[in-house]
């Protein structure tokens, strides 16, 4: 298909008088194509388009109707007929009254094309643009940032289910496209435990007898590997997706010793983030927070959360569901500075919080990271008339690379080290000798035997000099009155979910679950610009008629 632009020479004359008259009031689409004009052009996704071919439907109004349909929870046929019958959306799009609209399968191809060209975010982009156009959107100010689950499209599988499944998807992969090639190798007892979908309560009961069970299947794996492997198969074999998932799978959950296939366990099988939880699905990962697991992602949505402006989301980062949320801060703040959005202030939680980000948020976008950092937890803390002795209680000489504690003993031992990750860090000791005798030994340190009496762990001088001044302000009132701002992320996070239904991804793959989540994120986008246009006030929050029981007694 080939991009024929399409001028948009604004809303046709009957469109716009029959529009006006059924709809006094507006809606928002209307009030959306008043304000923002046709909000996205063909030229904004030129890119994903050749320049021959048979002309494409116009990429600006698919773009539009896709916000549309997220803002509405619709599906790609429910949509595509809003379009043929809906006055305003003909309106925002500005197409005739008989205009016939177009086939539904047309959406599906249009974000195909966005994510096979890297444009999943150019949605988003283009719309942010038309919103500082508008004033509606500027960069320094506040923003924040909270993270939430995406379930995957597919279920949550414990291992034997998942080696099961993976085996049987490959053998359903290579029944269909290789049916002569497997007959030979497949038998009753095969068809017995893989043709129908694994599922748990079909396992044999008994600890030993289901890794009898799993054992066997790795032996059933390796032997459909070894047959795809050999010379005498054809080559295109090894490069069926359901195959070359199998392959992987195999290598992560057993090894094989001459003829024994053995479970991996514990140490031996690969990190939770490098281990496939689907054969359906390689890029979802099962993943844990505060207890509550899942399988499949986490998006990280960044809002603006200035009183007098609208709260117009600014950023989205999709990652599988084990990156922590610290390794998501500089990325964000990368995305933010790109866009000419950067904030004056960011307002995250604790996950997103280290000295090194606050540091780097500083020097490198001048953003203030305004999130809490752990508080010096050093022993039990339990005796409030004796408090522990934390970092802050010694003197730091950086220049003489010394420690000196409360009752003025001067540190030995200054060593330079790297954690494994690579995070640079000093270790201090002090001498025993000072140690033992000090009437503060029990508030101080638990070391009994030894070479050393007390040892803390720094930062660069840079981050320790930071953790040490957050540590200190964030227990200030003014502090926490600042970080109350942050609550309102919660909001955001709910009203997403309970209108696109943000946390069930209908896709598979991160790439798609991504594009999901922008389209999210641009339809709330509409939805709270017409709400500031309309002078909708902010929801305030739920109270049970419990809790408002008890604030009035």
């Amino acid at each position: 298909m080939s991009l024929e632009s399409r001028s948009d020479a604004g809303v046709p004359v009957l469109t716009a008088r029959v529009v006006r008259a059924a709809f006094p009031k507006g809606t928002l689409a209307i009030r959306i194509r008043e304000v923002l004009g046709p909000l996205f052009t063909d030229e904004d996704f030129a890119e994903a388009f050749p320049g021959r071919g048979r002309p494409a439907i116009s990429p600006g109004a698919l773009a539009v109707v896709s916000v549309l349909q997220y803002a509405e929870g619709l599906s790609d046929r429910q949509a595509a007929d809003q379009v043929r019958a809906r006055m305003d959306w003909k309106f925002l799009l500005g197409l005739e009254l008989d205009d016939p609209g177009f086939d539904f399968t047309v959406l599906g191809d249009f974000r195909s094309r966005l994510i096979a060209h890297g444009l999943e975010e150019r949605v988003l982009e283009v719309m942010l643009a038309r919103l500082s156009d508008a004033a509606l959107l500027r960069a320094g100010g506040r923003q924040r940032t909270d993270s939430t689950h995406v379930l995957a499209g597919v279920r949550t599988l414990n291992r034997m289910e998942f080696v099961g499944e993976t085996l049987r998807a490959a053998l359903e992969a290579l029944a269909a496209a290789a049916p002569g090639w497997l007959t030979p190798l497949i038998s009753s007892a095969w068809v017995e435990r893989y043709g129908a979908k694994v599922d748990n309560y079909r396992f044999p009961k008994g600890e030993n007898v289901r890794r009898e069970w799993a054992e066997q299947v790795g032996r059933d794996g390796f032997h459909l590997l070894d047959a795809v492997d050999d010379a005498a198969a054809p080559a295109w074999l090894r490069e069926v997706p359901a195959v070359r998932i199998l392959r992987r799978a195999w290598a992560e959950q057993y090894h094989r010793e001459g003829q024994g296939v053995h479970w991996r366990e514990g140490k031996d099988l690969p990190p939770a983030r490098d281990r496939l939880s689907s054969p359906y699905d390689a890029d979802a990962h099962f993943g844990i927070k505060r207890g509550s697991g899942w399988c499949g992602y986490k998006v990280h949505l960044s809002e603006t959360c200035e009183l007098d402006d609208p709260h117009l989301i600014t950023n989205v980062e999709t990652t599988n569901a084990t990156v922590n949320d610290t390794e998501v801060t500089a990325v964000v703040h990368q995305h933010l500075a790109r866009r000419k959005l950067a904030p004056r202030e960011h307002v995250v939680d604790a996950g997103y919080v280290t000295a090194a980000h606050i540091l780097a948020a500083r020097t490198e976008h001048g953003i203030d990271l305004l999130g809490p950092v752990g508080m010096d937890t050093h022993h039990s803390g339990r005796d409030a008339q004796a408090p522990d002795l934390t970092q802050a209680a010694f003197t730091t000489d950086w220049d003489a690379r010394k420690v000196t504690c409360p009752q003025g003993a001067v540190s030995v031992s200054w060593c330079e080290q790297r954690k494994a990750s690579g995070t640079p860090l000093v270790r201090v000791h002090f001498a025993l000798a000072d140690c033992e005798p000090c009437p503060l030994r029990s508030r101080c340190t638990k070391a009994a035997n030894g070479k050393w009496g007390r040892s803390l762990t720094l930062l660069p001088q840079e981050q320790q000099q930071i953790l040490e001044q957050r540590r200190a302000d964030q227990q200030t009132d003014a502090w926490k009155e600042r970080y109350d701002a942050r609550a309102g992320v919660e909001g955001t996070i709910s009203q997403a979910v309970r209108r696109t239904r943000l946390r069930r991804t209908p896709y598979r793959g991160r790439h798609k679950t991504h594009l999901a989540s922008i389209l999210c994120a641009t339809a709330l986008n509409i939805a709270r610009v017409d709400a500031w246009l309309h002078g909708t006030p902010l929801g305030a929050t739920r109270v049970s008629h419990l809790a408002r029981l008890a604030l009035a007694a």
